[in-house]
């Protein structure tokens, strides 16, 4: 009995001692890691991107798919500009209203020309200087299959097409530009987002062809002029938007009462000579 429980006791003390020198060796082997590392300028970030270099790759994959994803989103936004600029820069539109005829230019050449209808007396085509800002399919059954909007500042224009084709070479909208509905997409496939449209409606510029007496809830490129040379002589304030509003109509009666002409608010002969709106000036 005695000399088994020696043996047990002799094996107990072995096993201590084969755990105490286990324990020493593997402390000798981590410190001599810790020396290499310190050596090398090596860090506790470096000693985990050693042991886990997969798990370091895939967590920095994403961040470079996104990055190359927004570079090649960058270079396709920067080459759509500068198509949209070269494009911007190849057409213009010339609508004259003295032949009801669209001319469209590319570099300045000819390229087509469209039959178009436009506004009637009552309601005439807008005169001026301006820019397609919108462009849409199929907008509306009296619009036709395409529309492109204008920037008229005093209403609604564009040039459109129409469910009336006999009313082309005539005055017959209510202000805009009919065209048939084949030449309206042919031109819509052509010209680009702020092409300009030059519309000319005659000898005397923004008058057009004749000098129509003016009234307040007049909406034309006539009042506009008025309001450019009231401005200009300091009596109008507002805005150059072709609508003739309580703002204009008070301008004009102060403008009339200063140059002894009737103490009314309309714009005859008499005031567009005293405003020095005169034809072929």
């Amino acid at each position: 009995m005695f000399s088994k429980s020696w043996i047990r006791q002799i094996q107990a003390v072995i096993y201590i001692l084969l755990i105490v020198l286990l324990y020493g060796v593997l402390d000798q082997y981590i410190l001599k890691l810790s020396e290499t590392y310190q050596d090398n300028n090596t860090d506790d970030m470096v000693f985990s991107e050693l042991i886990h270099p997969y798990q370091q790759n895939k967590e920095e994959q994403p961040d470079n798919q996104e990055q190359n994803n927004q570079e090649q989103q960058d270079n396709e936004e920067q080459k759509d500009n500068q198509e949209q600029n070269q494009q911007e820069s190849q057409y213009d539109i010339l609508i004259d209203l003295s032949e009801s005829m669209l001319y469209l230019f590319e570099n300045n050449r000819l390229i087509h020309k469209y039959p178009v209808a436009q506004g009637k007396t009552s309601t005439p085509s807008p005169i001026g200087i301006w820019s397609i800002t919108n462009k849409a399919r199929n907008w509306g059954s009296g619009f036709g299959t395409r529309w492109m909007g204008l920037d008229v500042p005093w209403g609604m224009y564009g040039i459109h097409g129409t469910n009336k084709p006999g009313s082309i070479g005539r005055r017959a909208s209510a202000g805009c530009f009919r065209m048939r509905n084949k030449d309206v997409e042919e031109l819509y496939s052509i010209v680009p987002y702020k092409t300009k449209v030059i519309v000319y409606g005659g000898p005397y510029g923004n008058m057009g062809a004749s000098f129509e007496k003016l009234e307040p809830g007049d909406r034309k490129s006539q009042v506009a002029e008025v309001q450019k040379r009231l401005q200009k002589l300091g009596y109008y304030k507002g805005s150059i938007d072709g609508i003739f509003g309580e703002g204009m109509k008070a301008a004009l009666i102060q403008f009339k009462r200063d140059n002894n002409l009737p103490n009314d608010h309309y714009v005859d002969w008499a005031t567009y000579k005293a405003l020095g709106i005169m034809p072929f000036e």
